[in-house]
């Protein structure tokens, strides 16, 4: 891998100043209908915390049992991430996010309605298989849709819409406790997401396919006609032997190592770790009598607004500045929470630590990971592309999120050692190796990291 692009020195890089034709109505629809699958990503992933005690109660579960229960939906996030990229370059993005939005329709309603414990794990696990699937292919679509000098910002709406959906969890879980009784209530809160997954699944049919990905299979008429809707250039069209190219280390090496490497740091940041066991981490530091829900709302509602400034600058200011800031951003929060429990002074300061690391993570890696895994892989390789950063990113996940408290009940500071070092590793990776994607042609950019 070589240090870097030329920022945006010429191509659509260096023109990302000058003046910008409008987005077509259509464009802007496409791209807003695919990011709803992060939405129901977000939403999905965060309903199930308000909803445990009353499985275990309901179902007459052990700690094993509920285990099961709550981890059914990441074991179908691991299936649906590593198969969906290529159902997505054989089939089209498009048309399986269709079937993924009709899964997370039935998921929502069966893990509502469902009478015994093997249901349920088996509609949540649908409901995994669906987020592992957006995780790969919204992204790709909304990116292969979008021009260049829109592209980062189109594609972070994905994770704008994820950390959305989980605050809007948080948020609906807490009103419908409100609303009706425990025995009702989780069941509603499960079963709600029904409504945005059936808007999302009707809106999918009246937004074009990829143009990109009609090229990739030689549909030149097709791909003309779906890229003068969305008012972007039409792709050149690929020969056969270029729609059936497979995903190749001698061929992809670059982009490969660059997937690995961004999914794999986002995950030993401890992002996901920090959030599941957030009340343990507080606990541990003395602080016993602080609302669970006053936490998640402060941090949900701490990702969102990072989220929505990193939209505002990522295609101003790349892809390589957001990283190399949130880099140092959370080493520096990680490195004082370690220090904390290390010591067992400055208890005062953990929120506002914990606050600077959500800050800093959803500034940069959250808002980038996503756009990155779109942009580097070649058109007809791009979904696999990100499938192979997307089951990265999800099988740490798992690994990290059950490390974490085996490791923290012997001592807590050494995981957030860990994952300060991680991230300090991170900026050096970062700086070196990590091109500079924002504004450079889809199909250009493929051909430099393939030289």
């Amino acid at each position: 891998m070589h240090a870097n692009f030329e920022g945006g020195a010429g191509g659509e890089g260096a023109g990302f100043s000058a003046s910008i034709p409008p987005m077509r109505g259509a464009a802007l629809k496409a791209a807003v209908a695919a990011s709803l699958a992060g939405l129901l990503f977000g939403f999905d992933t965060a309903v199930i915390s308000g909803v445990t005690e009353a499985l275990r109660q309901h179902f007459a579960l052990s700690a094993t049992g509920l285990g099961i229960a709550v981890s059914s939906a990441l074991w179908g996030t691991l299936v649906g991430a590593s198969v969906a990229g290529r159902l997505g370059d054989s089939l089209g993005s498009r048309r399986v996010l269709i079937w993924i939005g009709i899964a997370y329709l039935i998921s929502a309603l069966g893990s509502a309605l469902a009478n015994g414990m093997g249901l349920f794990v088996a509609f949540r696990f649908l409901g995994g298989l669906a987020i592992g699937g957006s995780s790969v292919l919204a992204p790709v679509y909304i990116s292969e849709v979008s021009a260049a000098a829109r592209r980062g910002r189109l594609v972070a709406m994905f994770q704008f819409n994820i950390v959305a959906g989980i605050l809007l969890a948080y948020c609906s879980n807490w009103l419908l406790a409100l609303a009706f009784p425990a025995d009702i209530a989780w069941r509603a809160k499960l079963g709600v997401a029904a409504l945005p997954a059936l808007f999302f699944a009707l809106m999918l049919p009246g937004i074009p396919e990829s143009p990109r990905w009609l090229a990739a299979k030689g549909r030149a008429a097709a791909a003309r006609d779906a890229a003068d809707r969305l008012g972007i250039e039409a792709p050149a069209v690929a020969s056969t032997d270029q729609s059936d190219t497979k995903l190749d280390w001698r061929r992809h090496r670059r982009p490969i190592l660059l997937a690995l490497a961004i999914a794999a740091f986002n995950q030993l940041s401890g992002i996901n770790a920090i959030l599941y066991y957030l009340n343990d981490i507080f606990a541990a530091a003395g602080f016993t009598g602080v609302s669970a829900d006053l936490q998640a709302v402060v941090i949900g509602l701490t990702n969102l607004i990072a989220t929505m400034v990193a939209m505002t600058v990522i295609d101003r200011v790349g892809r390589r500045p957001l990283l190399l800031t949130g880099a140092v951003g959370t080493t520096i929060a990680l490195a004082g929470v370690a220090a904390i429990y290390a010591t067992g002074q400055g208890a005062a300061l953990l929120l506002p630590l914990l606050v600077l690391f959500i800050a800093a993570f959803a500034f940069s890696q959250g808002a980038v990971i996503w756009v990155y895994l779109s942009e580097i892989f070649p058109t007809p390789v791009r979904a696999r592309g990100q499938a192979l950063g997307s089951t990265t990113h999800w099988v740490l996940n798992a690994a990290i999120s059950f490390a974490f408290p085996v490791v923290a009940q012997f001592t807590q500071s050494l995981p957030f050692v860990v994952f300060a070092l991680a991230m300090a590793v991170q900026a050096v990776v970062v700086w070196r190796f990590f091109p500079e994607t924002r504004g450079v042609d889809l199909d250009e950019l493929a051909a430099r990291l393939s030289a």
